[in-house]
């Protein structure tokens, strides 16, 4: 069952149809519930519409029959990929069918997923590959390679992150510039070479992640900023940032949504924290 929807903003766009509220408890018996931003229907770029609920689904096999065929066989990037997170993610959508390149700066993890997802048949195919975030030169060179390899991004989940206990009083200059290069400057760049990879092919449904904590705080305010710049050019690739916990299945969720329909934010907490 998916998570509670506790609120939700939906604008309009064209050719679309109003969506039904509803909520489901999460798949823990309810400890989770999520928050979600939803940018929906829109008529144009300067119009706003009436606030409007979307309905979540009710299980993971309902997500999965409604909308998730269409990325079947596309391509998906998922930065961090080696554990945690990362490497939920990347199973989840290789049981969804898609091909996932999962990097990180150590592939040895990766390897080991790839081969259990295809132990398991899993419909889809992992593809390690080695890539360290903090260097630019790294990340664009794995942008080439998965252009010339496999055309081109399709989704791009910008997971990878570094947490330091450098505080504002004590911590070091060169801890604050290890967390801002990876989970900031990093992420910056894979969101720009996704779109470009988009755009180049005429990838008009694309969708970009961002994997969000306390320690990368700025990512909530750049994925705004990024949605309003995909707005601006017109375009139907969507932008999302999403909180830590239950990831995977929120991405799933996420990316099973309708073209029309965008989901801008993310949050889940215990329900006991909602009241």
């Amino acid at each position: 069952m998916w998570p509670t929807v506790e609120e939700r903003r939906v604008e309009s766009r064209p050719q679309a149809s109003q969506v039904g509220g509803g909520s489901r408890r999460g798949p823990d018996g309810g400890r989770a519930a999520v928050a979600a931003l939803a940018v929906g229907e829109r008529p144009s770029p300067c119009d706003l519409g009436q606030s409007s609920a979307v309905q979540v689904p009710s299980s993971r096999s309902e997500v999965a029959r409604g909308s998730m065929e269409r990325w079947r066989d596309r391509l998906a990037l998922v930065t961090g990929a080696s554990g945690g997170i990362g490497a939920a993610v990347a199973r989840a959508l290789v049981q969804q069918g898609l091909k996932v390149v999962g990097c990180a700066r150590t592939v040895g993890n990766i390897e080991e997923l790839a081969a259990e997802c295809k132990s398991a048949g899993y419909p889809g195919t992992l593809i390690p590959y080695r890539c360290d975030l903090s260097n630019e030169e790294d990340i664009l060179s794995m942008f080439s390679a998965i252009r010339s390899q496999h055309s081109g991004v399709d989704i791009c989940i910008n997971n990878a992150g570094l947490a330091r206990p450098d505080t504002l009083l004590s911590g070091s200059t060169s801890g604050w510039k290890d967390m801002f290069n990876v989970n900031v400057l990093a992420l910056s760049i894979c969101t720009r070479e996704a779109y470009q990879s988009m755009k180049e092919r005429n990838v008009d449904d694309g969708h970009i992640i961002n994997i969000n904590s306390a320690t990368k705080y700025a990512v909530t305010a750049l994925t705004e900023g990024l949605r309003q710049e995909l707005r601006e050019a017109q375009t139907h690739i969507r932008a999302t940032c999403l909180k830590p916990e239950d990831v995977a299945q929120a991405v799933i969720y996420v990316l099973s949504t309708p073209p029309h329909v965008q989901i801008g934010d993310i949050q889940m907490r215990p329900t006991e924290q909602m009241s």
